[in-house]
């Protein structure tokens, strides 16, 4: 199978932040990918602007290193990598001053896609959205990229909304979220809205339950001075697991378009029901072997915030009635894993008896790692013996599936800013689905505030603290095992 390349026009994307840490690992090295797959026509230019002092050729020279470090296979091809880094410029720009900006200006090119890319903290969105229109540097046509926190609670999120709205229409803003990217959970639309075998069963007569878990192994690293102001419900819940828990509850959108898609998202969130104390789990990674806990890692002996969010979720509408949502994340975990599993129904009768009745069709969508989705199914056990039933996988896993073709799958970052070229808003968020996400969530954080709770302690490499088991455990349900 041979994978499409849908051209885009010649554009150019300026990358405010464009010697940080996201830029070198994934933005720019994702560009490159474009670039070898043709998605550059040749008039496109990609301008890195960021407060550090270095020309054209010290911007290149990092921007090769980068690609070297992170770009994967295709970082071999010296040839194509000039070729690309022959497209790069870069402009020294104060946030919060004139310097350099009338360079940026001189730069543009008149009918051209204009792209910016806000890849810097949210506190100078505000300072940049103003520059560029002070300077005219933006247009009616031009597109701005704002990567999260979209604030830290509804009060900050609809400030941050109002800055970008005083300088840009709705549809030039790009709120992004990589997970929105990801191959897997857009083939989740298909497999729902494509496939007459799905969209039936997908209500509260056929799933008993379904889980979103968001693992990971590592700890927060050098984002702890963050992190401890943030904690797994602000920086994972509220826009990843919610993104992902609207993608699998939304009613089918009357088409496949940007505000189509974001209206039935903003639906499902503002049917989630207020959340109950003993509905949720908090959890805090204790020290491993080597000594090294969530405190020490933030360096905040006092520190109250989790690195683990276990919650029992209900959407009050016809479709999802009594069907629970098992929402599951946190760090230092036993292994790296996004999965969403829906959990279907037991028979009404079965015609089998003792262990061999208790089976259940299961759908799981694996994001990472080794992207793809199973089905599992009831069989009976190949040979003599009786009627042995067994589970068993009808398993996609894109590595085998699409072959060859599978190292060629864009990864999020390469898929989200195409769109944005392109002016492809569906698989970005919405203001007002940010605000909204925002007013479930905080009731949530402020009672624990007030009641200074104190998040269960859990041994790193493990699924979490016992509570969590007990989540599902008292509704006669178990969480799936955490598989790398």
């Amino acid at each position: 199978m041979v994978s499409r390349v849908i051209p885009v026009d010649p554009f150019d994307l300026v990358i405010f932040g464009g010697t940080g840490d996201l830029a070198r690992r994934k933005i720019l090295p994702g560009l490159f990918r474009r670039f070898l797959a043709g998605q550059m026509p040749g008039e496109s230019r990609i301008i890195g602007a960021a407060r550090s002092d270095m020309d054209d050729a010290a911007f290149r020279a990092m921007v090769h290193e980068a690609i070297k470090e992170f770009g994967g296979r295709e970082s071999a091809d010296e040839a194509h990598l000039r070729a690309f880094l022959n497209r790069l410029h870069y402009v020294s720009i104060d946030a919060k001053g004139d310097g350099g900006w009338a360079q940026l200006s001189g730069l543009m090119v008149e009918d051209r896609i204009r792209a910016f890319y806000f890849s810097v903290a949210p506190s100078l969105f505000g300072d940049l959205a103003e520059r560029l229109h002070t300077f005219e540097i933006a247009n009616k046509a031009s597109r701005i990229v704002v990567e999260k926190p979209f604030g830290r609670d509804l009060e900050t999120a609809r400030a941050l909304n109002a800055t970008l709205a005083a300088h840009f229409d709705e549809n030039q803003i790009y709120r992004i979220d990589h997970y929105l990217g990801k191959e897997t959970v857009q083939n989740l639309m298909a497999v729902r809205f494509g496939n007459v075998l799905f969209e039936p069963l997908w209500n509260n007569h056929y799933v008993d339950h379904i889980q979103i878990t968001v693992a990971e192994t590592v700890g927060v690293g050098g984002r702890g001075a963050y992190y401890d102001k943030s904690g797994a419900m602000r920086d994972m819940v509220q826009n990843h697991l919610m993104q992902l828990l609207c993608l699998i509850a939304m009613e089918p959108p009357s088409q496949f378009n940007a505000d189509s898609v974001r209206d039935e998202k903003l639906k499902v969130i503002r049917a989630l029901q207020p959340m109950e104390n003993h509905h949720i789990v908090r959890g805090q990674y204790d020290r491993g072997k080597d000594g090294q806990g969530y405190r020490n890692d933030v360096e905040n002996d006092r520190s109250f915030t989790e690195s683990f969010i276990a919650m029992k979720c209900h959407i009050a509408n016809w479709r999802w009635a009594g069907v629970p949502f098992y929402l599951r994340t946190g760090k230092k975990m036993k292994a790296r894993s996004s999965e969403i599993a829906v959990v279907f129904r037991d028979l009404g009768h079965s015609i089998f008896e003792g262990d061999e009745a208790r089976h259940r069709n299961i759908l799981s969508i694996r994001l990472q790692p080794n992207e793809g989705m199973d089905l599992q199914v009831t069989i009976k056990e190949p040979g003599p013996g009786g009627m042995r039933l067994v589970d068993v996988p009808l398993d996609m896993t894109f590595a085998d599936a699409l072959g060859p073709d599978a190292a060629d799958v864009p990864d999020a970052y390469e898929r989200l800013i195409m769109d944005v070229i392109r002016g492809n808003q569906t698989l970005f968020m919405r203001g007002d689905e940010v605000e909204a996400a925002w007013a479930w969530t905080d009731p949530i954080i402020k009672g624990w505030e007030s009641r200074n709770d104190v998040p269960k302690l859990y041994e790193p490499g493990s699924a979490g603290p016992d509570d969590s088991l007990m989540l599902l455990h008292r509704d006669g349900r178990r969480w799936r095992d955490i598989k790398g």
